[in-house]
């Protein structure tokens, strides 16, 4: 949904593998439906309806297509860099410039005059996206479009929520927009030494010195990081009220909501992970987490049960 992250600690440089998606089907978004062509991807992005794969530089979108989500447009078959996923809409980013499609409750499929050139870096959640221009600067448009002078200048990494937005500048965090339930009252630790952002709906994430850091919305869990997720960590992404972390050994560890087995079942003794059950299994490349539901790019090879 907001981010795709690699185990390389760089975004889009995974290898190419199989995009294996966990948790909600019930858009047809989950296992069993992933497109073929799919096969050979390079980095994958969950949303909360449809789930996204760039392969050879082209899209492939599959779940519903209610807006037009999973329509492909021409312009995103060749050439893209970038992908992101939010709440029926899609962006990519191609030659620095920003492609959107599907819903557009809120303008968030208009990509503004100023993101359609020096664009280096895109993000998206439910109805508003943020783009990182060349000079550092942050651009919102949809739900969202003001964003604080902080971030004109000097920001390094973004991440859309709910309705807030992360950036990184300095290795510290500068959040804005709603504050509900804490998610942009960014904690000490967050302020320096800080490798890696994700926003969620209503909660925050950061990663630092190989452990999650995570502040805001806790109703669910997401806000409580777990041993596994304290070291060995080199990527994470925050889906709508769940986390995932990708471990320095290529597996991968969730948490939070739990509502459509997105996350470790803590019900049972020992716990269940489901996204093992999914073929969601080492060495795992890039991993993103959507609406109840998460998509990984994984070996070929690996199994399919771990």
């Amino acid at each position: 949904m907001i981010a795709t992250v690699s185990l390389s600690g760089t975004a889009y440089a995974a290898p190419t593998g199989e995009a294996r998606p966990w948790g909600s089907n019930d858009y047809g978004q989950g296992q069993g439906n992933v497109p073929p062509a799919a096969l050979g991807a390079s980095a994958v992005s969950a949303g909360a309806l449809s789930h996204l794969a760039l392969k050879d530089g082209g899209v492939i979108a599959w779940g519903n297509n209610n807006y037009g989500q999973t329509t492909v447009p021409a312009a995103a078959t060749s050439g893209v860099t970038e992908i992101a996923a939010g709440w029926a809409h899609e962006l990519a980013l191609k030659n620095g410039g920003v492609i959107a499609w599907g819903n557009g409750f809120y303008g968030q499929n208009v990509v503004p005059a100023a993101a359609t050139s020096g664009v280096t870096a895109i993000s998206t959640s439910a109805y508003f996206n943020l783009a990182l221009k060349s000079n550092g600067s942050v651009l919102s448009w949809g739900s969202r479009t003001a964003v604080p002078a902080t971030v004109s200048s000097g920001v390094t990494a973004i991440s859309a929520g709910g309705d807030h937005g992360l950036a990184l500048k300095n290795g510290g965090v500068v959040a804005w927009g709603s504050n509900g339930k804490g998610q942009i009252t960014v904690p000490a630790a967050a302020t320096s030494g800080v490798s890696a952002i994700s926003a969620g709906f209503r909660h925050s994430i950061a990663l630092k010195n190989g452990g999650v850091i995570a502040w805001g919305d806790n109703g669910a869990g997401q806000g409580t990081v777990p041993p596994e997720a304290q070291s060995g960590v080199v990527a994470i992404d925050a889906g709508f009220n769940h986390n995932v972390a990708l471990k320095s050994d290529g597996s991968v560890f969730a948490w939070g909501s739990n509502v459509k087995q997105e996350s470790r079942d803590t019900s049972s003794e020992p716990p269940t992970d489901f996204w093992k059950f999914s073929g969601v299994c080492a060495p795992v490349y890039a991993v993103s987490a959507g609406d109840s539901t998460g998509v990984a790019l994984v070996d070929p090879n690996a199994p399919y049960f771990c």
